[in-house]
């Protein structure tokens, strides 16, 4: 049924145990240490093949506690619409690349091969009437293969001993099942309890290392994180239930399974420390990064800061508005702050006026161009007051006669 599973494993299996079986000594039961090793490095091998979907949770994962407060604003803003709250949960989650997927994709991928290898191990011994197993006699499981692995090397697997004990035997497994571990007719070489002597510390220590892998993870968490109860609630199951369930299921495992579940504890707490520490020294360089950039674009001491000029305003008719007055002299004087020069001369002056319109507003101090003057201003002040001596004179003559 699980086949697909099943053959991967041994076959991973299969190539270490080749390797080890050139380079270490047998031990007098067996290639125990040969058996011990395979199952080692399996389990390596298959941790290795999971690094990057293990880094990618971890990134996932403070994603996750980053936008937690936004997530709860959801939830609150939301509580009585389930379907708009999911809606705007799974957009403020793709604006951000978050994928939930991730963060349990490693733990997900990990549940079918601690299955297959529990299965392909209990698979040496198929005494047993129990789920997966097939009730042979000792004669036919030592004469059957197992997967990849040929009835020869399924002999020399019971054969093994590790600490003095089968790598397939586990603490409750019925005795009538030890004779499998043997040449037909030969005397049982091993007791239950030198099995317990054998299992009982490995349970303790992968208990113990699951403990201190979760506690190194909890403890790298934020504090935001750590008050969201659905949180503390994985916390607490990774903390202490976990450890708790190792200690009860120890058991019922094989010395291999247990082998394979401290190696797994061993290649967790080196691989978060690596992860955790390559990610903490990104966050540190991207923090310096960014002080850099604002420390150069901040202006420097003692100088002022560059403030844009305002453009000149335009009047409604999308001329400059600078107007042009006249003095008593008949010079022009600027005001405004572009269009007519303050230098130019006076029929220059006036023409400018003309264009900008009548009605700007004069400086203080000055007289407001009149409408209708003309090109030669002297002039018309010229004749304005000679026209006024006229008036004067013709007043004088009457009041004489």
């Amino acid at each position: 049924m699980l086949d697909f599973i099943y053959y991967p494993v041994s076959g991973i299996m299969w190539v270490w145990h080749w390797l080890f079986s050139h380079v270490t000594p047998n031990s007098p039961g067996g290639d125990g240490i040969a058996w011990a090793l395979s199952v080692v490095f399996l389990v390596f091998t298959l941790r290795a093949i999971l690094y990057k979907p293990f880094v990618k949770q971890i990134r996932t994962t403070k994603k996750m506690q980053e936008i937690n407060p936004q997530l709860q604003a959801i939830r609150k803003k939301y509580a009585k619409d389930r379907v708009k709250m999911t809606e705007e949960m799974q957009k403020l989650q793709k604006e951000h690349g978050f994928n939930p997927m991730l963060g349990c994709l490693p733990m997900l991928l990990q549940i079918p091969v601690f299955i297959g290898l529990f299965h392909v191990l209990r698979s040496f011994n198929r005494m047993g009437t129990g789920m997966g197993q097939l009730g042979m006699s000792a004669a036919e499981t030592r004469s059957q293969g197992n997967y990849v692995f040929s009835a020869e090397q399924v002999q020399n697997f019971l054969d093994a001993r590790l600490f003095g004990v089968p790598l397939s035997s586990y603490l409750v497994e019925p005795a009538t099942e030890f004779q499998a571990f043997v040449e037909p007719g030969s005397p049982i070489d091993f007791t239950r309890p030198q099995i317990a002597f054998v299992v009982i510390p490995m349970m303790i220590v992968a208990s113990i290392a699951t403990h201190l892998n979760s506690r190194a993870s909890v403890a790298r968490q934020p504090e935001a994180a750590l008050e969201n109860p659905q949180t503390r609630m994985m916390n607490n199951l990774a903390l202490y239930v976990f450890p708790i369930g190792i200690l009860v299921t120890g058991p019922f495992f094989p010395v291999a399974i247990l082998l394979y579940w401290m190696s797994n504890n061993i290649w967790t707490y080196g691989q978060q420390h690596i992860v955790f520490g390559h990610i903490a020294k990104e966050e540190e360089e991207a923090k310096l990064l960014k002080q850099e950039k604002l420390k150069a674009n901040a202006p420097k001491p003692g100088a002022r800061p560059d403030r844009k000029k305002k453009p000149a305003a335009t009047n409604t008719n999308g001329a400059d508005s600078t107007n042009v007055y006249l003095s008593k002299d008949g010079s022009s004087d600027k005001a405004g702050t572009d269009g007519v020069d303050a230098d130019a001369s006076p029929d220059e002056s006036t023409t400018a006026a003309a264009d900008t319109g009548a009605g700007a507003k004069p400086k203080p101090g000055q007289k407001p161009t009149r409408p209708g003057a003309g090109a030669a201003p002297g002039k018309k002040q010229n004749h304005n007051r000679g026209s006024r001596s006229t008036a004067k004179r013709g007043n004088k003559r009457g009041g004489k006669r």
